[in-house]
């Protein structure tokens, strides 16, 4: 196409290369709303193509030992450290974040997870061998599973990427991944990059949109599907994985409910959770952004949050102060502004409620109270900088209301009684649940939900075994 802006390509067989048709999708500066790059979309050619070359890559790949796939994953990690400023510069005007906030709170742990699914390359663990049967020897195998499709959302680009390629990578599988139509920029870079230490094939990128993802999901080459994302594209890409039989991973939506007791310091647990609720502009599927609060309590701790909120700094990736900057598209921006706009007359918009300026999609930190359980922002995932409250009058209550949603993603309790902090942890229905802390993650630990927020494991020694499959060799001793 004859343009000034950058086009971008995808990345196949070690390489950028073009599309079939040469259709192309605007790459979006969520601070301006202004057009800076065009990418490719994908069709179902291009993603033939993409397999074709995974399916190489994993014949070569599949054969490495552990230690050979560790080495080139360490120097996949060496190699983006030494290239961060690059890459978050990419990731910053892609999405519109803080460079500040981006480099301590997203780089940095990318890289420990490169690292840590090096190490678990060698750290596979299976039942020992015996004779389970007279003059018969049994030993079980965890083999690669072969080109695996990922899908990632646009709310973690560079994040997501690693989280789904590292352990597929680690464990000796071939990737064919597709990022956010809307931010595809660092992963393409991430790609590149690796690409000097990886063979040919082994990890491809393919730009596009919905109808790219489906056609990664039904080719016939991928024996896993992984996506993070939304729970309708959830749902459509396991009903489409079923007709082929796929191993399907997903990751998706949340409504993390965030218990607090009477005893907890207000003023403290207030500013931990705005913290939690407004990271990444409350685009995170754990976000904080559920509060269940004492009844006892609740006029204080929401007039702290509402504090907390008006404190906190919103700005591009060029505002050294900012905590977070846009949301990330102009559609979820009118998603925000919609469940903002529809609100009940019960509900209180204690602070925030509006668009930042006429320039972008910035939304002001948002506290709403008065919800009722069966109100749709309660029910509901907002993906935005708004933080709701609810007011409960005993536990069984607020465990209750916080089980009383169909996600199953993550919580957190705040007490200081440890005996009901552990007590209402084992009976929140979620795949995480933190205490007196929320959003922290470690690469040691797995991460993943119930119910609408999927199944699967990402991060840790669980997430990794989601990327082999398990095989049964028995020898007659003769």
């Amino acid at each position: 196409m004859s343009t000034d802006l950058p086009v971008l390509r995808n990345f196949v067989a070690g390489s950028f290369v073009d599309t079939a048709d040469g259709e192309v999708s605007p790459v979006v500066d969520p601070c301006t709303g202004e057009t800076y790059a065009f990418a490719p979309v994908s069709s179902a050619d291009d993603v033939a193509q993409a397999m074709t070359s995974a399916e190489a890559g994993f014949e070569t790949w599949r054969d490495t030992t552990p230690a050979e796939r560790q080495r080139a994953l360490l120097r996949i990690a060496d190699a983006v450290e030494a290239r961060a400023d690059e890459i978050i510069a990419a990731e910053c005007r892609n999405t519109g974040k803080p460079v500040e906030a981006t480099r301590a709170e997203e780089m940095a742990p990318l890289l420990d997870e490169l690292r840590f699914f090096a190490g678990a390359a060698r750290m596979l663990e299976g039942k020992s061998a015996g004779e389970y049967l007279r003059d018969h020897t049994s030993w079980v195998r965890r083999e690669p599973i072969g080109v695996c499709a990922q899908v990632t959302p646009w709310n973690y680009p560079m994040v997501m990427a690693v989280w789904k390629f590292a352990p597929a990578i680690a464990a000796g599988n071939s990737v064919v991944l597709k990022p956010s139509d809307t931010t595809p920029v660092s992963t393409l870079l991430l790609a590149e990059i690796a690409a000097e230490f990886l063979p040919p094939g082994v990890l491809n990128v393919v730009c596009g949109d919905r109808d790219t993802g489906r056609a990664l999901v039904v080719h016939p080459t991928p024996q896993l599907v992984s996506i993070t994302g939304s729970t309708r594209a959830g749902m459509e890409v396991a009903v489409a994985a079923a007709a082929d039989l796929k191993k399907v991973h997903l990751e998706l939506g949340g409504k993390a409910p965030v218990v607090v007791f009477d005893d907890v310091d207000i003023e403290a647990a207030a500013k931990a959770i705005a913290g939690a609720g407004y990271f990444n502009a409350g685009q995170d599927c754990t976000a904080a952004t559920r509060v269940l609060v004492d009844s006892r309590i609740a006029e204080d701790f929401t007039a702290a949050l509402a504090r907390a909120a008006q404190d906190t700094r919103v700005g591009g990736p060029g505002d050294p102060d900012a905590y977070f900057g846009p949301v990330n598209n102009a559609a979820q921006l009118g998603r925000v502004r919609g469940f903002l706009e529809r609100a009940p007359e019960h509900a209180q918009v204690v602070t925030g409620g509006r668009q930042i300026g006429d320039r972008g999609y910035f939304v002001e930190p948002t506290v709403v109270a008065g919800l009722k359980q069966r109100d749709e922002m309660i029910q509901d995932e907002i993906f935005g900088p708004v933080i709701t409250v609810q007011e409960f009058t005993d536990e069984d209550t607020a465990v209750r209301w916080a089980n009383d949603v169909r996600f199953g993603l993550s919580a957190s309790v705040w007490t200081r009684d440890h005996g009901r902090a552990l007590r209402v942890s084992r009976r929140l229905n979620f795949g995480a649940v933190w205490i007196n802390t929320h959003l922290p993650f470690v690469s040691e630990m797995p991460h993943g939900g119930y119910g609408h927020s999927g199944y699967g494991k990402d991060l840790s020694m669980y997430g990794f075994e989601e990327y082999t499959r398990i095989k049964h060799v028995m020898s007659h001793l003769g």
